[in-house]
C-alpha cells in the first residue's frame, strides 16, 4: 500500500513557521542561535511534543527528534535539514526539510505504519553561515568534520561567540556531538536554483553537490583624509578592489560549471570623506570537480600574490576559510529516489546541487541523498523565494517512499511484494 503525507497540514505549518522572524518583504530572518531561531525551533518542537517521540539535544544546539522502532538497536534512517535563515531569507529553504521530515513521522503515525528501524529526524544548527562561518557548522561538528572548540569560540560581526549563545539558550548543558551510527541520511529541499522550473520537472534526483571554497582577503592601505592628499600620493585600497573584483570575474568564466561570488566588501573607516585604510571582502568559489576547483583556487591565490607585487603601497591578504569538497551521494539511495519518482509519475531529472548542505557533510559518514523540488525563478535567499504546495507534497511524498524503503515497515518486512520490488 503506497501512503501519502497530509499536504495541508504541511503547508500550513510552512506558513507558520514563517511567522516567526517574519520581514516586511514577506520572508523570513532567523540567523542562527538568535532569539529568532531558537523561537523557531521552540515552535517546531511544540509540533513535536503532540507525538510520543524522543526528542535530545547537543552541545552545538542540534535537535534529533526520534520515531521508535520495532528493533531499537537497528541503525535509524536519519532524515532533516535545518531552520536558521538568511537575513533576508524566504519561507523554504531549509524549513521544507525540517517540516517534510516531521510530515513523515506523523504520516506513520496516523496510518499505523510500525518500521522495524527507528527514523530520527535531524535539524542542524547553523547551516546558513551567514552570522557564523563557516556553514553546515552543526552538522559539521557532529560529524568530525568541524572541531567543536575551534566553533564554540568563532564569533560574529557584532563580537558574539558561539558558545555565547549556546549557553544563554541552554544548550551548554547538552551530551557532546556525535552522530549516531545510522542506515542512512536523507534531506528534502527547493533547488534553489533554476532548472527543475524550466524543464517542467517536479524532482531533481540530487547526485552530488559543487565543491566550495569560501575565502577571506584583506587590502591595507592607509587612511586619510579625502581633501588634502593628492591622488598620487593616496595609499588607497579601493583601486586594488577593483582588480580583485576583475580577477575573481575571469575565474568565474573558467567554464561553464564555474561559480565565482563576492558576496560581502566592507571599507574601514566607511566614512564618505575619508580614503580608506583597510577593504575586507568575501569570494565564495563553486565547481563539481575538484581539480577543476584546485585550479581555481591557484588562479585567486596567485593573482593576489601578483597584486601585492604590483602594488607596494597596499598589503594584499587572502586565506582560505573553508572548504567543502565536491561531493557524490550513494548510488542505491539514488535509485531509490528515480522510483519513487517513477512510481508516483512525477516528473523527474538526475541533478547536482549548486549550493552547499548539510547532506554534504553527513555523506562523509553514511549513505546520502538529497531530493529537490522547484522554486519559482530559481529564487532563494530571498524573500520571494517559493515553491508551489503541490511540489512540497510531491517531494515529501518521494522522501516518504524513500525513508519507507530503508526503514521497512513490519508488512514489508514479512515478504510483501511491494517490499520485494523495492528491495
Amino acid at each position: 500500500m503506497r501512503h501519502a503525507i497530509n499536504g495541508e497540514r504541511l503547508w500550513t505549518r510552512l506558513m507558520a513557521m514563517a511567522e516567526v522572524g517574519a520581514t516586511p518583504e514577506g520572508g523570513s530572518c532567523r540567523q542562527a542561535l538568535s532569539d529568532a531561531d531558537e523561537a523557531g525551533r521552540a515552535l517546531f518542537l511544540g509540533w513535536c511534543a503532540q507525538r510520543a517521540y524522543r526528542i535530545r539535544r547537543d552541545r552545538i544546539g542540534n535537535l534529533f527528534i526520534r520515531r521508535a522502532g520495532r528493533d531499537p538497536a537497528a541503525p535509524p534512517v536519519l532524515i532533516g535539514s535545518h531552520l536558521d535563515t538568511q537575513p533576508t531569507g524566504g519561507r523554504f529553504d531549509g524549513v521544507l526539510g525540517v517540516l517534510a521530515g516531521l510530515e513523515v513521522l506523523e504520516t506513520l503515525d496516523d496510518r499505523s505504519v510500525e518500521t522495524i528501524s527507528p527514523i530520527e529526524l535531524c535539524v542542524w544548527t547553523n547551516e546558513e553561515g551567514c552570522r557564523f562561518q563557516p556553514a553546515m557548522m552543526g552538522s559539521g561538528v557532529a560529524c568530525g568534520v568541524l572541531d567543536l572548540e575551534t566553533v564554540l569560540a568563532t564569533r560574529d560581526s557584532a563580537g558574539v561567540a558561539v558558545d555565547d549563545d549556546l549557553v544563554r539558550h541552554g544548550y551548554d548543558r547538552e551530551a557532546l556531538p556525535q552522530l549516531p551510527a545510522a542506515d542512512c541520511y536523507l534531506e528534502l529541499h527547493i533547488e534553489q536554483g533554476p532548472i527543475l522550473e524550466a524543464e517542467g520537472r517536479t524532482i531533481g534526483v540530487v547526485t552530488g553537490g559543487q565543491g566550495i571554497r569560501w575565502y577571506e582577503i584583506s587590502l591595507v592601505g592607509e587612511e586619510t583624509h579625502a581633501g588634502p592628499v593628492p591622488m598620487a600620493m593616496r595609499k588607497d585600497p579601493v583601486p586594488v578592489l577593483a582588480q580583485v573584483i576583475g580577477l575573481v570575474q575571469d575565474i568565474g568564466r573558467t567554464d561553464d560549471l564555474a561559480r565565482c561570488t563576492i558576496g560581502c566588501i566592507e571599507l574601514f573607516p566607511s566614512s564618505i570623506n575619508v580614503v580608506p585604510g583597510r577593504v575586507e571582502l568575501a569570494v565564495d568559489l563553486r565547481h563539481p570537480d575538484e581539480t577543476v576547483l584546485e585550479g581555481m583556487h591557484r588562479r585567486l591565490l596567485n593573482g593576489l600574490d601578483a597584486l601585492l607585487r604590483s602594488h607596494e603601497e597596499i598589503g594584499v591578504h587572502g586565506r582560505l576559510r573553508w572548504h567543502s569538497p565536491v561531493v557524490a551521494f550513494d548510488g542505491a539511495l539514488i535509485q531509490a529516489v528515480r522510483e519513487g519518482a517513477r512510481d508516483r509519475q512525477l516528473t523527474n531529472r538526475d541533478i547536482v546541487s549548486g549550493a552547499g548542505h548539510d547532506a554534504f557533510n553527513l555523506a562523509r559518514r553514511v549513505p546520502t541523498t538529497m531530493i529537490f523540488v522547484p522554486c519559482r525563478g530559481g529564487i532563494s535567499h530571498n524573500a520571494n523565494e517559493y515553491a508551489t504546495p503541490a511540489d512540497v507534497t510531491a517531494g515529501a511524498n518521494v522522501l516518504l517512499d524513500v525513508v519507507l524503503t530503508r526503514a521497512r515497515p513490519e508488512e514489508a518486512a514479512c515478504g510483501s511484494d511491494a517490499f520485494l520490488r523495492q528491495c
